[in-house]
């Protein structure tokens, strides 16, 4: 009786001692900013901004100089569209670790959004002198596109070449070259580059929308026709399927005449 007595008090020593250490655990990491900033990023990766600024917040209460998190919470707010806010936490963010080149190109884009295009090619411009960055590609396909919508089709070009250089799967950069092909009337060009952003992305209805656009300008009516016709059962948005139907129209009476 007596054996059993003590194994019955050692197991709840044990089990005493455990519950403990959780505690113990648990509050190290209340107080931990970085295990509530990767709880933080956590969220955002599954697109829950509000959920993540929550544990955001927490680790920037614990640290208001962690970089990561001023960084995070720049991004959570541009999610939720709060593009003030985000300028808010990325300039602190950079006025705590200017070297930080998420920030700046997170940072530029927010400003391309607002429109303020100056503010945004200074900070891509900025980002792309790291020659470490470990996402190079995404501050030259920005620089790309910022070009590209001022019609600066050039230096556009010269930038999304750059940004496939770095990165040949990016597709987005190869969409954007197709683009910039069509501003030069380069129509097979820009068939070319969006077969090959279709290669990593094969479902993608928009691109799929730009090749047959593409196929048209280009005479290829037939192909056209084909790929508009593969789209008419997929395509939700209502601008796009009004402009899938007037392909058609336009394709029908070219394939008659």
């Amino acid at each position: 009786m007596r054996i059993k007595i003590t194994a019955i008090f050692l197991a709840g020593l044990l089990l005493g001692a455990c519950t403990s250490s959780e505690k113990k655990i648990e509050q190290a990491r209340e107080k931990n900013p970085r295990y509530q900033y990767n709880i933080g990023i956590f969220y955002l990766n599954n697109g829950q901004p509000d959920e993540a600024i929550v544990y955001l917040q927490k680790a920037l209460d614990l640290d208001s100089r962690f970089d990561l998190a001023l960084d995070g919470m720049g991004l959570a707010h541009t999610m939720k569209g709060n593009l003030n806010q985000a300028v808010k936490y990325f300039e602190q963010c950079l006025a705590v670790n200017p070297n930080l080149t998420d920030a700046q190109n997170h940072l530029g884009s927010v400003y391309q959004e607002m429109g303020l295009l100056d503010k945004a090619e200074e900070q891509f411009l900025a980002a792309i002198l790291d020659q470490s960055y470990h996402s190079r590609e995404l501050p030259l396909y920005n620089l790309a596109r910022l070009y590209y919508l001022q019609e600066k089709n050039e230096q556009a070009m010269e930038y999304v070449n750059r940004a496939l250089t770095v990165n040949r799967r990016l597709e987005m950069a190869h969409n954007l070259k197709g683009l910039i092909y069509e501003r030069f009337e380069r129509f097979q060009d820009a068939i070319v580059s969006y077969q090959d952003a279709l290669k990593i992305r094969p479902d993608d209805i928009n691109l799929t929308y730009n090749l047959a656009g593409a196929y048209f300008k280009n005479r290829n009516f037939q192909r056209a026709k084909d790929l508009f016709s593969v789209l008419e059962d997929r395509v939700i948005d209502p601008e796009m399927k009004a402009n899938i139907t007037k392909y058609m129209e336009m394709i029908d009476r070219e394939i008659r005449s």
